[in-house]
């Protein structure tokens, strides 16, 4: 049988990745003891939330833990951990080179350049607003607010690292955009141009992995997802009430 203490930290690597890719606690847990097993230890006992994982091979030895301080949406490399995971039971993986993929992968950066994340949040609004029965004369300033709101965010986020204020932010400046082309006449539904310019920022994954965790059983990762989702709800609703307010 392989180290001990090898497999437990490609097990907690695999499971660090997964969480801060946006992966369910259930799925972690799942993935962690999977590959546990595949190395000889069938007794493993994982135990994840949203901003740690325990793992132990079993109740007469330590428990293991890690701090999950940066959680984002990266599904490619939960994807892949998922694939590296299924090679490693199939036996096509050895512990040493699983040991290297992993820490490859941990240390990649999958996610698109700026720009791009922004041109996609541009047109993601836009689309959004006709989705929602914008008018196409609505199209064009959606995507200029929700581009403009994104970019902002991304930009708070990089100086403070607080989400809740990132979002209070970049809903903000998506209204005073908003409406800027509603008094020059550019857009004509002030909500349709709101509505879609906000979609980027809303917490889709978060929602839907609280929902599932919830129903897999666990709990304390879904209500904490759930309420996160809902702080990110309410910052979102928080900024542009403050715009309407104003004005």
């Amino acid at each position: 049988m392989e180290k001990k203490s090898e497999i437990v930290e490609i097990c907690l690597l695999a499971g660090k990745i997964m969480l801060e890719g946006g992966a369910e606690t259930y799925r972690v847990e799942d993935t962690m003891d999977r590959m546990a097993a595949a190395f000889g230890i069938v007794t493993s006992q994982s135990y994840v939330t949203p901003t740690a994982i325990m793992f132990s091979t079993n109740g007469a030895e330590p428990t293991n833990l890690i701090r999950i301080n940066e959680r984002s949406t990266d599904l490619e490399k939960v994807t892949l951990v998922n694939s590296i995971s299924r090679r490693i039971s199939s036996g096509d993986l050895t512990l040493q080179e699983a040991k290297r993929e992993l820490d490859g992968l941990s240390k990649k950066d999958l996610s698109y350049p700026i720009w791009i994340q922004i041109f996609s949040a541009a047109i993601a609004s836009g689309c959004f607003t006709i989705m929602f029965l914008g008018t196409w004369t609505d199209f064009l300033p959606a995507c200029v607010a929700g581009g403009v709101g994104f970019a902002f965010f991304i930009f708070i986020h990089s100086l403070i690292r607080i989400k809740f204020f990132s979002e209070i932010m970049a809903s903000f400046v998506i209204g005073i955009v908003a409406y800027v082309f509603i008094i020059t006449g550019v857009g004509a539904e002030l909500d349709k141009i709101i509505i879609g310019s906000v979609m980027p920022l809303v917490p889709g994954l978060l929602i839907t992995n609280a929902i599932r965790d919830l129903i897999a059983g666990h709990l304390i990762s879904g209500i904490s997802k759930g309420a996160e989702a809902f702080l990110t709800a309410l910052a979102i609703g928080t900024g542009i009430a403050v715009v309407l307010a104003i004005f």
